[in-house]
């Protein structure tokens, strides 16, 4: 793949009474301006009651186009077809499979809506090189949930104490400050 970093699939499920207010697309915006990440993918999906799926992709023409296909929302659907086919196909080496990511896409609940953006993480992109340059090859890789960090949560604050307070995140023009008690 060249130059290009680390690139992950963020699946992102809404229930029906989330608000969306442009925050996320906000700290995307922010991200990639620092260099941290790009989006290279955007789609937001909405499965209707009766199970039919609303499709609006981000931005830019052909926008969404890799991530529904990733997804095995047919092309017809981009453009307002109401049906899902999802077709497996190979998988991947390491990471999620393509049967696995179309089975998030298959799992999503009705009246819900989800954010499906697949990222480059450009600031990875130097340390993927030299890993596979040292003869590594990736086995796993994922960032873990809070829910699936729980059980060792002890150990994590422990090993934040003796490293001492992490670097600041980058700041960006017109940031709002955090209030670390909301999500």
């Amino acid at each position: 793949m060249g130059s290009i970093g680390p690139v992950q699939l963020l699946a992102v499920e809404f229930g029906p009474d989330s608000k969306f207010e442009g925050r996320i697309v906000e700290e995307l915006e922010i991200l990639e301006g620092n260099g941290q990440i790009r989006v290279l993918d955007m789609l937001f999906v909405t499965k209707e009651s009766d199970g039919n799926l609303f499709t609006l992709d981000y931005q830019a023409e052909d926008m969404g186009d890799t991530v529904a296909a990733l997804l095995g929302i047919p092309r017809e659907l981009l453009s307002g077809a109401e049906s899902i086919s999802p077709s497996l196909a190979g998988e991947n080496a390491f990471g999620l499979t393509l049967g696995e990511i179309r089975e998030i896409a298959e799992r999503q609940e009705p009246g819900t809506s989800a954010a499906y953006i697949l990222l480059e993480h450009v600031w990875a992109t130097y340390l993927r090189a030299a890993i596979r340059e040292a003869g590594g090859v990736p086995v796993a890789e994922g960032f873990l949930t809070e829910e699936a960090l729980e059980p060792v949560a002890v150990e994590l604050a422990a090993a934040a104490l003796r490293l001492g307070e992490p670097p600041a995140p980058p700041t960006a023009p017109n940031r709002k400050a955090r209030d670390s008690r909301r999500s």
